[in-house]
């Protein structure tokens, strides 16, 4: 299964730690990835897409109960 968010499509990125002797180590900075369900469908979602998504529905029915 790929560590990829199915809204926006980010993966893992790539970095390098630095020990105290200043070696150096590839390492993956991986996402949070949560498995939520959208619209009756199960989704891996990043967090940062879940909670933008929060905020993009609360708008939605501020905007609804305006109307």
């Amino acid at each position: 299964m790929a560590k990829v968010c199915e809204r926006c499509g980010r993966g893992p990125q790539m970095g390098v730690s630095r020990s105290h002797s200043m070696i150096k180590t590839r390492r993956r900075f991986n996402l949070n990835l949560q498995t939520k369900t959208v619209d009756g469908k199960q989704m891996r979602l990043c967090t940062a897409c879940i909670k933008t998504g929060k905020k993009n529905a609360a708008k939605a029915e501020a905007k609804k109960a305006r109307a």
